[in-house]
């Protein structure tokens, strides 16, 4: 899951887009044809809702710039506002033929989207001539979207996780703002004299709700250096010692040190709206958390910092990474799905444009300068431009990542049906942060047995 990167379940999304009916993501075949001019017409979804204005304004001069450079092409862009945040909603949205021509979804979403049937194999129409950029995506990145040799999806974001902290907080509380904590022993430390602060400051916050408890989870299991299925990926594998000190943890600071604040069940929107406002003092999450605090929920960026996810009694064993890409609906032509490549490539996949033009976020108090996304493979050409370009534009101190870089966790990726099994988790997590007298061993037990069954039934 990603900030966006992730699927995040975005509280403010239920705004202007949502006017936009489900209709506007039609699969009637009128939306596949060429219109009356000859022209190429797609939907594209994942719009910016209205609440993010620069963002829904740069998305639109993109559009427009597109076009302009591409007269025999049309973007219809469509914004299902929450929907594209919340997996629960994509499920819904996918098994009801609702996606758009060009879908936004999970890395962890490849295997629903061909269960479903509606995923196009789009390995012969991906190149450099669709997407000069091509030979420098990272081969990992294709490879999540890649099933029996077929590509499905190009990837257009990527993340790894870490702790993210308020560096006033941080200051307030008596911390070093240089050196955050690296065991989850000092996170409980450090949480409570924030907490201590006052004014219903949470020292650490957390989600349990909506997929993402789950997701956190499996993100500290495995800092722990626990996995959430075994190796050949049949069987649940995090009812064990290193499971069971997850929740303890979060239990200890829960109910013995109250640090974690008394609202719990937060979902993604929840916990960064509280943020924004200067109630957390840390959580977990990628480096461009900072920047949906700032862009959707009115942070400060400069109030942010970053270091690696602590582990257990010394450096974390590993740390989730994960990210997004589009899907192309079945039936498309093929001028439809070039047309939709090369929208990618221009939105997603050019140093210099879309999501990568520093140059314009930079004076929108958009964070520019965070190790984030990085899609193209050290050394490329791609990878050079991108990194020159941050560089140059950075509105940010890079010195508040610099902790976070210059310790790299190794990254495990996300485990098969994974916003299944992370629905089933979120129970676990909001046991123990809603139930002081939670029964950690039942609740794994019972999340285990859940998640035995989701595995058989899927087999």
């Amino acid at each position: 899951m990603s900030v966006p990167q992730y699927r995040k379940a975005a509280a403010l999304a239920l705004v202007a887009g949502l006017g936009l009916t489900l209709a506007a993501c039609s699969t009637k075949s009128d939306d596949a044809k060429n219109d009356a001019s000859g022209k190429v017409t797609i939907t594209v979804d994942c719009q910016p809702v209205g609440a993010q204005k620069e963002l829904l304004q740069n998305w639109n001069e993109d559009v427009a710039e597109f076009q302009r450079k591409n007269p025999d092409i049309v973007i219809k862009s469509v914004s299902v506002g929450e929907q594209c945040n919340n997996p629960p909603d994509f499920t819904a949205r996918l098994a009801g033929g609702t996606v758009t021509d060009v879908f936004y979804g999970y890395m962890t979403d490849l295997q629903q989207v061909l269960d479903s049937g509606q995923a196009m194999d789009i390995t012969q129409y991906a190149n450099k001539d669709t997407i000069p950029t091509w030979d420098s995506v990272d081969p990992a990145l294709k490879e999540v979207f890649t099933d029996g040799g077929k590509l499905y999806a190009v990837p257009v974001k990527n993340y790894s996780m870490g702790l993210v902290y308020n560096k006033v907080l941080f200051q307030q509380a008596g911390l070093d703002v240089n050196n955050p904590p690296k065991t989850w022993p000092e996170v409980r430390e450090a949480a409570k004299k924030i907490s201590a602060l006052g004014n219903g400051i949470a020292g650490y916050s957390e989600y349990s709700a909506g997929n993402t408890g789950g997701w956190h989870f499996t993100c500290l299991l495995y800092s722990q250096g626990g996995q959430i299925l075994t190796a050949d990926g049949k069987k649940a594998d995090f009812n064990n010692a290193m499971g069971k000190q997850v929740l303890q943890n979060l239990k200890d600071m829960r109910y013995g040190d109250n640090s974690m604040g008394a609202r719990q069940l937060l979902q993604w929107g929840d916990l960064l709206t509280n943020a924004g406002a200067g109630k957390v003092g840390m959580f977990i999450g990628a480096p461009d958390a900072t920047q949906a605090i700032v862009s959707q929920f009115q942070g400060k960026f400069q109030d942010w910092a970053m270091g690696p996810l602590p582990g257990q009694d010394g450096p974390a064993k590993g740390t989730l990474g994960g990210g997004e890409g589009y899907f192309f609906k079945k039936g498309l032509s093929p001028e439809q799905v070039k047309a939709g490549l090369k929208w990618i490539a221009y939105q997603k996949l050019t140093p210099g444009k879309g999501q990568f033009d520093y140059a314009r976020a930079k004076p929108q108090n958009y964070p520019v300068g965070l190790p984030q996304p990085l899609l193209f493979t050290y050394g490329s050409d791609a990878q050079k431009q991108e990194l020159e370009l941050r560089k140059a534009n950075a509105n940010i101190d890079t010195a508040n990542f610099a902790v976070f870089e210059a310790s790299p966790v190794p990254i495990k990726g996300e485990p098969r049906n994974a916003q299944g099994i992370y629905a089933v988790l979120d129970a676990a997590m909001s046991g123990v942060l809603t139930n002081p007298n939670a029964n950690i061993d039942a609740l794994l037990k019972t999340a285990e047995d859940k998640v035995n069954q989701l595995l058989a039934a899927g087999s």
